[in-house]
């Protein structure tokens, strides 16, 4: 399986402070920084768009912006991020008709493409091809739109599917992800990890960060041994 990445959901964090919040962030060990990007069309939230990314990119230039477009028309929006700085454009399967082209025009603009589906999505809605093009899947285990959420456990068997078809890939679970759910989603196959409240309200984020780095290294050495023995 790929390595553990911790990418912290910024929606969790001061957006009055945010390129502060990301520096946060780094220093206790994020080498992902998740941004929620929401339309008010897709979801009923508006979030952030690209002018912020720009600033947050200027004030941190070497930042990993995970970029989770919470957005209707995800087509429309590949050139901004990109030229704000966007390492990682994440749309939602829901959102478009041709996930292919989308991917395409994503690694034009040299972005990681990722594919993330909303709990009513089953994972066999991503087909092999979709999948093989994209660089990441995203299970979510809220309903996108709002921070702070339940986690949705009916959700994690959609991993543990993903992770069956796709080995190598990278899947990333985002909502209500923490350390008291890291567990289950650790040992259905997740290995990139969006956490918001959980960290940025944590008294000890850089604790909270390694834990669940460790959790999932942790899960992905056991998967190893259940699979050579």
């Amino acid at each position: 399986m790929p390595r553990a990445v911790i990418s912290p959901s910024v929606l969790a964090s001061d957006f009055g402070q945010l390129t502060a919040e990301c520096k946060r962030m780094i220093k206790g060990g994020a080498e992902w920084l998740h941004m929620d990007v929401m339309d008010g069309h897709f979801v009923p939230n508006i979030t952030m768009g690209a002018p912020i990314l720009a600033c947050v990119k200027k004030g941190i230039p070497d930042i990993f912006m995970d970029c989770h477009m919470m957005v209707a028309e995800p087509e429309k929006w590949v050139n901004d991020i990109a030229d704000a700085g966007g390492a990682l454009y994440c749309f939602h399967h829901e959102a478009t008709s041709d996930p292919l082209s989308l991917i395409q025009s994503i690694h034009g603009r040299g972005m990681k493409a990722g594919v993330a589906i909303s709990p009513d999505t089953p994972s066999s809605a991503i087909t092999d091809e979709v999948a093989n093009a994209a660089d990441m899947l995203l299970v979510m285990t809220v309903y996108p739109g709002r921070g702070g959420q339940k986690f949705l456990e009916r959700c994690v068997p959609k991993v543990a599917e993903l992770r069956a078809r796709f080995p190598d890939k990278d899947i990333e679970v985002d909502g209500g992800v923490g350390p008291s759910t890291i567990d289950v989603c650790a040992h259905a196959g997740s290995n990139v990890i969006v956490a918001g409240t959980a960290i940025f309200g944590a008294a000890d984020p850089e604790g909270v960060i390694a834990q669940l780095r460790a959790t999932v290294n942790t899960a992905q050495a056991r998967i190893a041994a259940e699979k050579s023995s």
